[in-house]
């Protein structure tokens, strides 16, 4: 032993003197540092480095709960007994189930007071159409609320907290945000059940990069409706190849399409592969809550699954739950006794069955199993009272819940997520909500989509948007083809719906769809190219359903030209195309069905309607030119000027002159065509002009409700409110000045004096005694016209009292008694006025003498 302590003291040396020579040769190098070294150690020292906070998680035990009502910190004396009752319950149950897991009955809440969980479900029908529905209202509690992952992720938490306070903050657990959707299902009338169980790490974790975006996917297409074959239709020709080679051609195609399968199936394999996420060690064994909803209520027909994380529904047999312990609403709790070695596949949720769901209330409310009938005989009616009497004495109803009544004023409502924007990713998408008016130019969502998981190569962005002026509601920009395609609500200025374009610089490759009803011309899209302009219509008297107009090169402008708009600068027409619907009141033959102006080549060509049981239809051509004859005079029309060809055994021979008036008119439609087409090439420079302008823009709409957004309500508002302030304080500062009347009437006194504050005082008082006498005078003048009406309608009933009929008499006694009533009135009225106008006399005196500016002068008079 002192060998072993002799050779650790010399090892503790050489390990000392190792030390100091480092030292040494570091202080030797410090010295041997140059002036260049200084400099740049001078300069990195100059360089500040910002290190950013550390997040810290949200601390729950800091919460102020000191508003809270006492429901929270105290239990009552039924939720005592309640507490007793789950106690007793779960020493049995462990008693029984040795190997199952504690049961989660009574955790503590914010002010670490023990609650039943039952009570803690709070039922709320909130005031918003949009809560009604399971699915909207699943979204919402996912999208206002931030996700906590609990405290184990293999036992259910020590605590659960309130509704109210779980609004209030924004965020929770699992087993927050189901009891929060819970109380709002059960408030819209489903039969909605909190569960307590387990998941897979995906949908604990909501973790969705595995999943596909719902808003990426499209909608199924519809499978086309197969024409019945005709019963009389023309048979084909006889295929006359040979079959061996389309034996041997298919079979090529069918190895190519082989192969091609293969390869695609092992490259989804490998992709597959690649993407599969790594072993679950803890699978089957991660705790998770959702919500359940039963068949039978609100009409839905089977029982599912909500995640309340991702407001996803899933049925009662999805892979991704394991397994259920336990559920609970507010009225009771049940405990799962089925077996789960296969998830939750093989699990039945009839709660009313107690080999399946052992309950631990007792109460009426609860769902009952559908037993057989039993005969009467074998079970007297005596027995079934029995057992009723005994099974009311044993029920024990569920305490009134101890939360406040859940509330989410409009602005909370309006936000939606916490500090109104939240980000969720999906396999190769992201996505991102915002509330409305957060963003300057409406954007409330936004979807990008990209070619590989790591989200560096864009494909698609989708944004939504709302409350804008243009009424624009959507965009997608499709980073392949470099193409943006706008949509717009019903509204726009120009009724535009659809704008496809590769750049906003006219006379480019777009594309314009319309709402038809809102526009006179009918128009429904217009497709543009650098080339052509084809239109398409719905609903015109003309029948006009398709415009086509092929363009010629621009020629250059000459630099004094200063007509950039007009019709003459425009580009040059080759060739414009219109069809025409059928017109019922024309004969095929009569009616056109296609128009085409080739306006370089001077010609008109136009194709009729198929008459009845035709296959061809009747043709007519003019060619627009200008020959003369051999004397020199003009050639109006030639029968080789108009090629018609009429469908039928006999032809219509057609007069020159009528020939000549429809080439006529038809030149004319041809101006008028043109002219269309400029129009319409003017509506697009016009629609794309306002476009920039409400791009550059951005403004939004507000509702004239809305009093906190709009501007021009809130200062109209504010606007009267300072008048009605400013009217309020000028009646108080300006009391009325009993003697003004009578001071403008001496022409206004600069200074007083005895003999003008004595007249002042008589004047006053001589104009009140006046008035009061009038007063009187004025009553009694009322009450002599009703004693007088009184009288005359007394003496007229004397002398028809013998004529009258019972509507007269009545009629005279009700206006005797009404003629009465209000005699008393002003006799009373009179008494009262004669009793106070003394009285009011001598406080007029009174204060005329205690007037600041009286006083001194009557008071030395008297």
């Amino acid at each position: 032993m002192e060998g072993k302590e002799e050779t650790e003291q010399k090892m503790l040396e050489i390990l000392d003197e190792e030390e100091e020579e480092a030292e040494e040769e570091e202080e030797l190098s410090s010295f041997n540092l140059s002036s260049e070294v200084h400099d740049l150690e001078d300069r990195l020292s100059q360089i500040q480095v910002h290190i950013p906070e550390f997040v810290y998680e949200f601390d729950w035990s800091s919460i102020d709960t000191s508003n809270l009502p006492e429901s929270y910190r105290t239990n009552s004396p039924k939720e005592q007994l309640l507490l007793q009752v789950a106690d007793n319950f779960w020493r049995q149950y462990a008693h029984l189930c040795p190997d199952r897991e504690p049961l989660f009955l009574h955790p503590v809440n914010e002010c670490n007071v023990e609650k039943f969980v039952s009570t803690t479900v709070r039922p709320t029908l909130l005031p918003y159409s949009e809560l009604y529905d399971w699915d909207s209202c699943a979204h919402f509690v996912s999208d206002y609320l931030t996700m906590e992952p609990l405290p184990s992720p293999i036992a259910p938490p020590s605590y659960l907290y309130s509704p109210t306070t779980i609004l209030r903050y924004q965020r929770g657990n699992c087993f927050d945000f189901s009891n929060l959707l819970c109380s709002l299902l059960i408030g819209a009338g489903y039969d909605a059940y909190c569960v307590n169980g387990y998941a897979t790490r995906e949908i604990c974790m909501m973790d969705e990069t595995r999943e596909a975006c719902p808003l990426s996917q499209r909608a199924e297409e519809v499978e086309a409706v197969k024409e019945k074959p005709k019963k009389y239709a023309v048979k084909p020709l006889r295929d006359l190849r040979s079959k061996f080679e389309l034996q041997q051609e298919a079979k090529e195609v069918a190895k190519e399409q082989a192969a091609e399968e293969k390869k695609r199936k092992e490259e989804e394999e490998k992709t597959a592969e690649a993407e599969k996420p790594k072993p679950d060690p803890l699978y089957g064994l991660r705790v998770h809550a959702w919500v359940l909803v039963l068949s039978g209520k609100r009409e839905v027909p089977e029982s599912f699954y909500i995640d309340p994380f991702t407001g996803k529904n899933y049925d009662t047999k999805d892979d991704h739950f394991l397994g259920i312990e336990s559920v609970w609403n507010h009225r009771n709790y049940w405990v799962n006794m089925q077996d789960c070695w296969n998830a939750c596949k093989d699990l039945e949720f009839d709660l009313g069955d107690p080999v399946r769901w052992e309950f631990m209330l007792l109460g009426t409310d609860k769902p009952l199993l559908s037993l057989p009938e039993i005969e009467e005989e074998e079970e007297g009616e005596d027995e079934i009272e029995d057992l009723m009497k005994e099974e009311e004495s044993k029920a024990f109803d569920m305490p009134a819940s101890w939360v406040e009544p859940i509330r989410i004023t409009p602005k909370e409502f309006e936000m939606r997520c916490p500090q109104g924007k939240k980000e969720i990713l999906y396999r190769n998408a992201k996505l991102e909500k915002w509330a409305p008016y957060l963003n300057n130019n409406g954007l409330i969502s936004r979807l990008t989509l990209y070619e590989d998981p790591d989200c560096k190569r864009l494909l698609e962005v989708k944004e939504w948007f709302k409350n804008r002026e243009d009424m624009m509601e959507r965009r997608e920009l499709n980073k392949q083809t470099e193409v943006t395609t706008e949509y717009f609500a019903p509204g726009h200025v120009q009724g535009l719906k659809v704008h496809a374009y590769k750049t906003m610089e006219p006379e480019t490759e777009r594309t314009m769809e319309f709402y038809s009803e809102t526009r006179v011309d009918g128009l429904q899209k217009r497709v543009e190219t650098p080339t052509d302009m084809a239109e398409y219509f719905e609903g015109r008297s003309d029948f006009l359903w398709y415009r086509h107009a092929e363009f010629g090169k621009r020629a250059k402008k000459p630099p004094n030209n200063t007509q950039v708009n007009t019709e003459s600068n425009a580009r040059p027409i080759l060739k414009i195309t219109e069809r025409f619907r059928r017109n019922p009141k024309k004969p095929a033959d009569e009616d056109v069905a296609e128009r085409i102006f080739l306006i370089l080549k001077e010609r008109i060509l136009l194709t009729y309607h198929y008459k009845m049981n035709y296959i061809t239809a009747s043709k007519r051509e003019f060619n627009k030119r200008s020959d003369v004859d051999t004397t020199g005079n003009k050639i109006i029309m030639t029968q080789d000027m108009c090629l018609s060809y009429q469908a039928g055994l006999t032809e219509k021979d057609e007069k020159l002159f009528h020939l000549y008036e429809m080439m006529l008119r038809l030149m004319e439609e041809e101006k008028l065509s043109r002219h269309q087409v400029w129009e319409s090439e003017m509506e697009v420079l016009d629609i794309l002009r306002i476009r920039e302008e409400e791009v550059a823009a951005n403004k939004l709409t507000v509702a004239i409700y809305d009093t906190e957004r709009n501007e021009k309500s809130r200062e109209q508002r504010e606007l009267m409110e300072r008048l009605m302030q400013e009217e309020r304080q000028r009646q108080v500062e300006q009391d009325l000045d009993y003697l003004a009347p009578f001071l403008i009437q001496m022409g206004g006194v600069e200074k007083m004096t005895k003999w003008l504050a004595l007249r002042l005082k008589e004047d006053c008082l001589n104009d009140f005694k006046h008035r009061l006498v009038d007063k009187a005078n004025l009553i009694q003048a009322r009450f002599e016209k009703e004693t007088q009406e009184l009288q005359k309608k007394q003496q007229w009933y004397q002398q028809n009292q013998l004529n009258m009929t019972l509507e007269d008499e009545d009629a005279y006694l009700s206006f005797c008694s009404e003629a009465m009533f209000r005699i008393r009135i002003l006799e009373n009225r009179l008494n009262r006025h004669k009793e106070r106008a003394p009285q009011k006399y001598v406080a007029l005196e009174e204060k005329l003498c205690k007037d600041p500016r009286l006083a001194e002068y009557i008071k030395f008079y008297a």
